[in-house]
């Protein structure tokens, strides 16, 4: 089953931050479909989006990103898709 994520991450905004978002999409080989950051004063509110997401995933990157240095918050909302197999 797959299901169609995105992350909300709230964190301080400092160099380097970004990349240690993407990173727990990169170690299980996926790519987010969407990435959408904007600065609020000190934090920065980070948006990453993905369709069709393995749902065995999503627990898994949540964690992560919550464990990335400078993370303040990670909130995740799915909505659950079946796709059925050609």
């Amino acid at each position: 089953m797959t299901c169609d994520v995105l992350f909300t991450v709230e964190a301080w905004a400092e160099p380097g931050l970004l990349p240690r978002l993407l990173q727990p999409f990169a170690k299980r080989d996926l790519t987010p479909d969407h990435m959408l950051a904007r600065r609020e004063g000190e934090m920065l509110r980070v948006e990453l989006g993905m369709a069709a997401m393995p749902a065995e995933m999503v627990h898994l990157i949540a964690g992560n990103l919550g464990q990335v240095v400078g993370v303040m918050s990670v909130t995740e909302s799915r909505r659950e898709a079946l796709r059925q197999a050609a």
